[in-house]
């Protein structure tokens, strides 16, 4: 459901929703409204499958919801949170909890009052979502990055496919013979967090933040990132990004067949998979290991530090969160539940192996941390990417020149 990338266009002013059930409620208590991003009417769908899954448990569960696009978001959640009139609960992706933390309530007494058994949700998730060591928002997914492939590209190469275990030496064997006659094996964006670098490093154990601290230069990390550059600037596997490339440009490159594979998350399945001239399979990152191992992305829903009436507010997200309604969400919208016995419900009706990298990669998955300033940071690799991936710098020159400029 990530729409940080896939954003309908004139959708970027305010949309405000009525989501209510057939015997109403107080559309006017800030506790049953929710802040969250609405760039298009799959965003709407998304939370409206919310309310219509909790709705089968409480027939009066009602829920208002407004927001801006998802781009938009980020620059008005601190503003809007400050009004008078703010909705209590608001949404956040566990990569940018960190950049919500003073607004963001503590939730673990209201967890402890309610009764709700947080260790049900995903580990890495619940991690990511803690903020000085308390927890900010239930998870409601938990989205494993993976690699997507072609499966008719890799046959008409007569290569095997990749899966459980995906050697960095294999990957770039097939990514060379993948590559020729004007299409690539493999494609990049010129993002931070969407691109291929931070899911390579997870891969083998190496993260950009530890301890709520940037270690952008530790080394495994730099040469982590000098891999991925040098896919483009000394393999030739991927075309070289443009600073000023849109940021799906890889999903793009992959559902033309121009490119063979790519690097991302389970919130375009339905989207690739459906779209993609051939057949699409999934596959776990490659690593040096090749055993299954990286992070997991996702989002969550906070309560607001303004909310007058946090009890109630915290009560309608146990509604939207139970492992009935994460299962349900999951098999009609494609998010992958937070609750692990949920995950079947997603599984319905997908190919075997898909849903084995994807639970794989559950069990193994490590959370993805960031820092308050994260999109400063993000900002500044685009606007140096293309300078990395042609090999006009190194990464340790735009690793370290991030790490002394972004705190």
């Amino acid at each position: 459901m990530k729409s940080r990338r896939l954003v309908a266009a004139g959708a970027t002013g305010l949309v405000v929703a009525m989501l209510a059930a057939c015997g109403g409620g107080d559309g006017g208590n800030s506790a049953s409204s929710m802040y969250t991003w609405i760039s298009n009417a799959s965003d709407r769908a998304q939370w409206e499958a919310f309310v219509t899954a909790a709705q089968q448990e409480d027939p009066e569960f009602d829920l208002r919801l407004e927001g801006p696009s998802f781009e938009d978001y980020w620059t008005t959640v601190h503003t809007r949170m400050g009004a008078a009139d703010a909705p209590c609960i608001l949404t956040t992706q566990a990569a940018r909890a960190q950049e919500l933390d003073d607004i963001l309530m503590p939730l673990d007494d209201l967890a402890a009052e309610h009764g709700l058994d947080i260790s049900m949700y995903n580990d890495a998730m619940i991690e990511a979502l803690t903020v000085d060591g308390t927890v900010r928002a239930i998870p409601y997914d938990a989205e494993p990055v993976v690699l997507y492939y072609n499966k008719d590209r890799f046959a008409e190469a007569g290569l095997d496919e990749p899966g459980l275990n995906y050697t960095r030496e294999q990957f770039l064997a097939d990514a060379r013979a993948l590559t020729g006659e004007g299409r690539y094996g493999f494609a990049v964006p010129p993002v931070f967090t969407g691109g291929p670098g931070i899911p390579l490093s997870s891969a083998n154990g190496n993260v950009p933040v530890a301890d709520g601290e940037l270690q952008l230069t530790e080394p495994g990390f730099v040469e982590d990132m000098q891999w991925a550059f040098d896919l483009v600037a000394e393999h030739g596997v991927a075309a070289a990004p443009q600073s000023g490339d849109p940021t799906d440009v890889h999903l793009q490159e992959f559902t033309s067949s121009n490119a063979a594979m790519i690097i991302d998350g389970p919130w375009f399945y339905e989207t690739l998979t459906s779209e993609t001239d051939g057949e699409v399979g999934i596959a776990v990152v490659p690593s040096r290991s090749g055993e299954p191992r990286g992070n997991i992305q996702g989002s969550g829903f906070g309560i607001s530090r303004s909310c007058d009436d946090p009890d109630t507010a915290f009560a309608n997200i146990m509604k939207i969160t139970t492992p009935e309604v994460v299962g349900e969400v999951g098999r009609t919208r494609g998010t992958v539940p937070s609750v692990a016995r949920s995950v079947d419900a997603w599984a319905e009706g997908k190919p075997a192996q898909d849903v084995a990298v994807v639970e794989a990669l559950l069990e193994s998955g490590i959370p993805l941390e960031t820092t308050p300033t994260w999109n400063e940071l993000e900002t500044t690799f685009t606007r140096y990417s293309s300078e990395g991936y042609r090999g006009h710098r190194s990464a340790e020159e735009i690793l370290t020149m991030l790490q002394e400029s972004v705190r």
